[in-house]
């Protein structure tokens, strides 16, 4: 009698039989797993060659590459070995699917007949590269394949931990190279049965389904004998039928999407991300080509870009693919940028210069914005996208908020001045899926808008360090596309699901204000250089844009710099010139370097790793040199159209003062006098124009308001007074009264001392660079001065100053000259550190004589309001904040700013103001922060409310210092203004020329926003000859209603609360 098996089945037993049937450690030699790869046999040949160079294909290939063998160490890290495969094919493996198995712990990229085909990267599980699917009679035995090997792994080589440093000594090691058959059947077989499992695991014991996965898994097990492939069909028969009985018609649909997200630079310079591209997109590319269905999205213009010098026949594949609706570009933006730091403006650029790169390359622009990975998201990033015909957003970052929840999903989110769009989270928490049953289900269960939304996105692919989609993510979700017990899958497009979550959007919840993410903190603060170099740029690029628009109303024969502020702002590329080879001395070759040694610069460095500070030495040293050559080149670009605006040719003469911001300014200015030393001079310059210092109508008569009167007590404290503001310093340096003088009121609380230094422990949980952890506020330790190091610096008159010096610890400190000039509301406070710490935080306190509930930071276009209390986690969460040039606590009638140069970092608790000065994180760089640093900020007190107060215009001021330009020959006689403002809400920010240009005519583009939150309507005066002005967006496409009247030099524009409004400013020609 046949034995019948039990019908009774321990789950424990029958799930672990199963596990053992598909395991790669266990019963390899009798499972199922084992009979993956059929017969074998090594590589016919193999040689190497190791270079520190990352270079072309047509260089490495003819090196001189010596014999290798599996098993050879190589390195160290961020060096290339390129090894030269032969192989020879068995006539026996005829009818069978061929691969090349290949396995080291760096990064491959095959290429077979010049041209890139696959990437290797075992973290990224493609350790194989498909020969033939079907080796043919006619198909070559004989083949020559090489492997480029990068000397580091899919997230760098940090020595110990993923965020370590790199070390530098790592060496790398061939683990495998050899040819197999590879067995499709059984490869299908292992996907059916590990997603079995995963259902059995996944809805667990007490449900039926998962049950019925089990058994069905089981009873293959039965059936298969992994020694006789004829028995594979009836195992493979009993999966379909399990995966074919669908579910309902109100499953939840995750709608899936390959992606490969891939740092711009992190853990790995920018120079290997160039290569990660091409390896993880020639990947993706195969996939695409063998598989219909498979939809692969991509962000990033700068990527593709280089991709497009260094990888041109990949590209054109990938624009091919484009076409079909495969390869799918997404996002917008140059790069995916910080959601804090960058200004409005360079977050304008970013859309702009990504958007017009999508239209030009792939003939359309993107609809979606896409930034799955960013340390938070501004409140004016609505407006900005809806400006530049965005109306969807993906990400998914702030599923890391380490205090709170966030409530939605899938929502509208309202920014500043009411715009809105659909946001939508991937309820996975990932944009790195697997592809496996775990992440689906938790898809399902994790959305927190059950019943609002039935649509989800599904990212999977390896990224952050790219890698991408493999076939068995896309098997295992093709064969999940409509199963009872699991939500549907569908191959999708950001398109579609956007399409779908729009179908549906009636009820879906509104966000008002900031997406502020509840960790990471520590970016607004660490690599304080990056920081300064991201303000000072941002500054130089305004300046630049507005004095060459203005050169080209004056001058005929001035040309625009556009391709020279083109490269300044991003990357432009210029293949290099051939260097000669620096390691080797068998051959006189020269080589090419697969990366180009500039062009890549402010929008680079906005990326979310870079001016966030988070990243390697090799990146952050890179980051310093973009910044240091947009300063020399903008410095030189100034100079010449401040020679175009005068129209003449360079003298000694003169000097021409320049005011690059929309209001009058009156203030006192240090000018270069004959053998290289300044003399003060207190110069009045119109609005966005200049006034000659040789004049003698800039050299002011004795002015009316009250000279700076500086008085050192016998106790050694200072006094500075200069009629609206009285600062007194004790002897060490401490502010111990700030007087408004007209009032009398004073902003110092009571007892208490400003310009307090303190210092914190700063040891995050992990994440070193990223994080600031709440309990630092427990840590704090007022940095002591020394009484007798208080010092008069400039005497008074036009401008008063004492300084001292700090010991902030036995390794660093300080010195500070605090500066009050004639007729300036703030007290400037310049300071240099030389700062070598580890492992703490410094902040400098003001704590204000003002009680308020909330504290005001600007933004970008803009500014809101956080709470200075801990009512809530919401907002004790936000115990360090991020600002851009100001911040402001005011009760009615009177409040303090505190103003900065570029500092980010910022808190308000209670009435203490607070400024994140440095940091010194050691992960993943050693050395961010240490050494030498130079900053500014600066301490207003006001009357009213910070709008009618001038503290915008003041914050400006400090961070767009007048210009002393050297003028052609004597200067002008007379001042100049282009633009002028009737409205102090209204803020002229950019003045560029349009990037589209309009034949014989000069057309400029004007940004100007509302700065109070307030309905204004604001007329611009300016003295250029206007043939027409119309409203355009901003990506400077014309309003076809947006036409404004242009009478007597005058035009009015309309604003809302936080409203950013572009114009196309067309001009008549200048005359010669």
């Amino acid at each position: 009698m046949a034995v019948v098996a039990p019908a009774l089945k321990h789950w424990r037993t029958a799930l672990e039989r199963v596990e053992k049937f598909v395991s790669p450690l266990y019963f390899t030699d009798c499972n199922l797993r084992g009979r993956l790869f059929g017969d074998r046999r090594p590589v016919a040949g193999l040689a190497s060659f190791l270079t520190p160079e990352r270079l072309r294909y047509q260089d490495a290939v003819h090196q001189d590459f010596r014999p290798a063998q599996v098993g050879d160490r190589f390195g160290p890290t961020w060096w290339t070995c390129w090894f030269r495969v032969e192989l020879i094919i068995p006539e026996a493996w005829v009818g069978q699917e061929v691969h090349l198995c290949w396995e080291s712990d760096g990064e491959g990229l095959v290429w077979r007949d010049g041209q890139p085909v696959q990437g290797l990267t075992t973290e990224g599980e493609k350790t194989s590269y498909v020969l033939t699917n079907r080796l043919g009679g006619e198909d070559p035995r004989n083949l020559t394949l090489y492997v480029e090997v990068a000397c580091n792994g899919l997230l760098g080589a940090g020595k110990g931990t993923m965020i370590a440093p790199p070390d530098p000594e790592k060496m790398f090691q061939l683990s495998r190279a050899e040819l197999a058959v590879f067995h499709r059947d059984v490869h299908q077989l292992l996907v059916d049965l590990e997603l079995l499992l995963d259902v059995a695991k996944g809805l667990g014991k007490d449900n039926q389904r998962s049950f019925q996965a089990l058994y069905t898994a089981n009873q293959m097990v039965n059936v298969c004998d992994p020694t006789r492939p004829e028995t594979f069909p009836v195992a493979q028969a009993l999966a379909s039928q399990f995966f074919s009985q669908c579910g309902g018609d109100s499953q939840h649909t995750l709608h899936a999407m390959g992606h490969c997200h891939i740092d711009t630079a992190w853990l790995w310079p920018f120079k290997e991300t160039v290569r990660k591209c091409a390896r993880s997109w020639v990947t993706a590319l195969k996939l695409m080509e063998q598989n219909a269905d498979f939809i692969f999205v991509c962000s990033q213009a700068q990527q593709l870009e280089w991709v497009k010098s260094c990888y041109p026949s990949l590209y054109a594949q990938l624009q091919e693919f484009a076409c079909r609706g495969q390869f799918v570009p997404v996002g917008g933006t140059w790069v995916e940028m910080d959601g804090n730091l960058p200004s409005g403006e360079a977050m304008v650029r970013q859309f702009l210069q990504g958007q017009s790169f999508f239209l030009q390359e792939f003939g359309k622009l993107c609809s979606e914005f896409w930034l799955p990975d960013t340390f938070g998201y501004s409140a004016q990033l609505p407006q900005i996208m809806r400006g530049c015909g965005i109306t969807r957003f993906l990400t998914q970052k702030l599923s890391w908020n380490l205090v709170n929840s966030f409530p939605h999903h899938t929502f509208f989110w309202e920014g500043l001045d009411g715009s809105r769009v659909l946001v939508h989270f991937p309820p996975g928490d990932s944009y790195g899926m697997q592809g496996n049953v775990e992440e689906m289900l938790k898809t399902v269960t994790n959305n927190r808008d059950k019943g609002r939304a039935n649509h989800s996105a599904f990212l999977y692919g390896f990224g952050d360090g790219g890698g991408g989609p493999t076939q068995t993510m896309l098997d295992r979700l093709r064969r999940l596309g409509n199963t009872d017990g699991l939500p549907r899958v569908q191959l999708s497009s950001p398109g579609q699901l956007f399409k779908a979550l729009e179908s549906d959007q009636g009820q879906l919840c509104t966000w008002v204000g900031e997406l502020f993410l509840e960790l990471h903190n520590g970016t607004y603060t660490t690599h304080a250089q990056i920081k300064k170099g991201n303000r000072e740029c941002e500054r130089i690029l305004h300046d630049v844009e507005l004095l060459s628009s203005l050169a080209l109303t004056r001058s005929a024969h001035f040309l625009y710099p556009a391709a020279q502020l083109q490269h300044l702002w991003r990357s432009a590329w210029h293949l290099p010139l051939l260097t000669p080879d620096p390691f080797t001395t068998a051959t006189a070759n020269t080589l090419s370097p697969l990366w180009p040694p500039r062009h890549r610069l402010l929008l680079l460095n906005q990326f979310h790793d870079v001016v966030t500070g988070s990243c390697i030495q090799l990146v952050a040293e890179d980051a310093i040199k973009h910044y240091e050559e947009i300063r020399s080149h903008g410095n030189t670009l100034l100079n010449t159209a401040a020679r175009a605006l005068c129209a003449g040719e360079p003298g000694p003469e003169g000097l021409l003062v320049v005011n690059t911001l929309p209001w009058k300014r009156t203030e006192v200015l240090a000018l270069p006098k004959p053998g290289g030393s300044q003399s003060l001079a207190l110069v009045t310059v119109p609005s966005m124009g200049y006034a000659p210092a040789a004049s003698p109508t800039l050299l002011q008569p004795p002015p009316p308001q009250q000279p700076v009167f500086v008085v050192q007590e016998t106790d050694g404290s200072v006094t500075l007074d200069n009629g609206i503001i009285r600062v007194k310093m004790d002897p060490t340096g401490h502010l111990t009264s700030l007087v408004l003088v007209a009032s009398g009121r004073e902003a110092i609380a009571e007892g208490a001392l400003g310009n307090q230094f303190v210092l914190f422990d700063d040891i995050p949980l992990y994440w070193d660079a990223w994080d600031i952890m709440d309990y630092h506020l427990e840590t704090r330790k007022p940095v002591l001065g020394q009484a007798g190091t208080l010092a008069v610096g400039t005497e008074g008159g036009l401008r008063g100053s004492a300084w001292f010096l700090l010991q902030i610890s036995p390794n660093s400190r300080l010195s500070q000259e605090v500066v009050l000039d004639i007729g300036c509301p703030y007290v400037r406070f310049h300071t240099e550190v030389h700062w070598h710490e580890a492992h703490k935080f410094l902040k400098v306190e003001f704590p204000a004589r003002v009680r308020s509930p909330q504290a005001t930071y600007e933004i970008q276009f803009g500014h809101l309001q956080r709470p200075t209390h801990y009512n809530t986690s919401w907002d004790w969460a936000r115990f360090e904040v991020w600002t851009h040039r100001w911040m402001d606590l005011s009760e009615h009638s009177f409040g303090l700013a505190l103003l900065n140069d570029c500092k980010y970092g910022a808190s308000a608790r209670g009435n203490v103001l607070s400024l994140s000065l440095l940091r010194a994180p050691k992960a993943p760089d050693a050395t961010a922060d240490m050494g030498y640093h130079e900053f500014t900020y600066a301490l207003m007190p006001h009357e009213g409310s910070f709008q009618d107060a001038g503290v915008i215009p003041a914050a400006y001021s400090l961070n767009f210092p007048l210009l002393a330009l050297p003028a052609p020959g004597p200067a002008p006689a007379t001042a100049w203004s282009a633009f002028s403002l009737s409205s102090p809400a209204v803020v002229l920010e950019t003045v560029k020329q349009a990037e589209t240009a309009t034949q014989n005519c000069t057309t400029l583009v004007l940004r100007l926003y509302e700065a109070h939150g307030s309905h204004v309507d604001c007329w611009v005066h300016t003295s250029l000859p206007v043939q027409e002005a119309v409203l355009c967006d901003l990506l400077e496409r014309r309003d076809p209603a947006g036409h404004l009247p242009f009478r007597d030099s005058h035009l009015k524009v309309t604003f809302s609360p936080f409203q950013v409004r572009s114009l196309l400013l067309v001009l008549q020609p200048p005359s010669n």
